[in-house]
């Protein structure tokens, strides 16, 4: 399993790191990535603090850990900066928080944050079809969720998946040990969005592509 929507008490989970990482690797998992929220107010000081521990937690474990951010909540026209910023930190993983419909997240923030230099846009709710057309072209990855509420737009990002073909990435936006989750509940949720059971593989790899491509240092599958 891997994971690459995850938080920890950088931002509103419950763990810290360290043992965010050990509680994922004792279930199994082969990578995970700390993407805690970010705006303005914290984001040099929690990148800096998510680099420091994934470079030595990646020294001291068979998981892998990538660090990251989830934009959150950013006005959409401050989303390309935030976003270069932190790039310049070192964040490996860029995320930014979607038009989900169970918060009151700006409108057009989908649409900036497709715009920008970002890996995946996460929770996008009711994606629309030149967004989706946008994350087809620049290859960014759009996200279905394992998390309560948020799920709740799975089947129409689906839907968008099929007939535009941009990638598409199951995270479990965890906040606690509890959230996580193994392959075979991973594999019903992705069939539960609407994904053919010929299909789900595909989404599964596409954790695997990302994850590699983020990575200075190898693991096994």
């Amino acid at each position: 399993m891997i994971d690459l929507h995850t938080h920890t008490l950088l931002s509103d989970g419950e763990l810290l790191p360290s043992e965010l990482a050990r509680r994922a690797e004792s279930k199994g998992y082969k990578v995970i990535a700390f993407t805690d929220h970010v705006d303005f107010s914290n984001v040099e000081n929690v990148i800096s603090s998510l680099v420091r521990v994934s470079e030595r937690l990646n020294r001291n474990l068979r998981i892998k850990t990538i660090p990251g951010v989830e934009i959150t909540h950013v006005n959409p026209i401050d989303i390309p900066v935030i976003v270069q910023i932190a790039k310049n930190m070192g964040a490996k993983l860029i995320i930014v928080h979607g038009e989900t419909i169970v918060e009151p997240v700006a409108k057009g923030t989908n649409r900036k944050a497709l715009e920008s230099e970002i890996d995946i846009l996460a929770h996008p709710g009711i994606l629309s079809e030149e967004d989706a057309k946008i994350a087809a072209e620049k290859g960014i990855y759009v996200e279905i969720s394992a998390r309560k509420g948020h799920s709740l737009s799975n089947g129409h990002i689906v839907r968008l998946w099929y007939e535009y073909g941009f990638p598409l990435i199951l995270n479990t936006d965890a906040h606690s040990s509890e959230d996580l989750i193994d392959d075979e509940f991973a594999r019903r949720i992705i069939i539960s969005s609407g994904v053919k059971v010929a299909d789900v593989n595909t989404i599964i790899q596409n954790s695997y592509i990302l994850a590699k491509s983020k990575l200075d240092i190898g693991f096994e599958i």
